[in-house]
Order: C-alpha cells, then structure tokens, then sequence
C-alpha cells in the first residue's frame, strides 16, 4: 500500500495575516478551530513587541498572545479558512 499523500497545505495553505497592533506579518492555517500553525520570518519577529526581546529568541517562539487574537479574528471573519471537523469513527478510515 503506499503512503498516503499530505495534502494539508493544499487543502488549507497558509494565509497572510497582519498584526493590528505593531505591523507584524505572519503565515497562518487553521487545521481545526483548535490547532493554529504560524510561520514566522525574521522581520515579523523584529516588529513584535512580544518577540522581539532578545530573552525570547532560539528555536522555538512562545507565541504571540497580539496574533493569535488576529489570526482568530480572520479565522472567524473567514478570511482563514477552517476545515470542518471530521468524526473520529470516519477519520481512522
């Protein structure tokens, strides 16, 4: 049997969001209303205030609690879309 394809990204690809508030622009997806990837970039780091002090940086971000309510807000207005849950007896098939 061979793999199965990830289609993740083309089924929901990544959306350019902006930060209301510093101007920060990321890359975000919604693979459910509860799992949210953010792709970072260095200049996007650089204008927020949350992550740009050098304590936070290294290979992980904690995150921006800004964004993560604007990436909510364009999730809810549409902007991202969200895939609808499947259930759990149809997704093990």
């Amino acid at each position: 049997m061979a793999p199965r394809v990830d289609n993740r990204l083309a089924d929901t690809p990544m959306v350019p969001v902006e930060c209301g508030q510093c101007g920060a622009r990321v890359l975000a997806r919604k693979s459910s209303w509860q799992q949210t990837s953010v792709q970072w970039n260095a200049e996007a780091v650089a204008r927020c205030p949350e992550l740009g002090s050098p304590v936070l940086r290294g290979p992980f971000l904690p995150g921006c609690s800004r964004m993560s309510e604007f990436i909510r807000e364009a999730a809810l207005a549409g902007r991202i879309p969200v895939p609808a849950e499947v259930p759990a007896e149809t997704a093990n098939s």
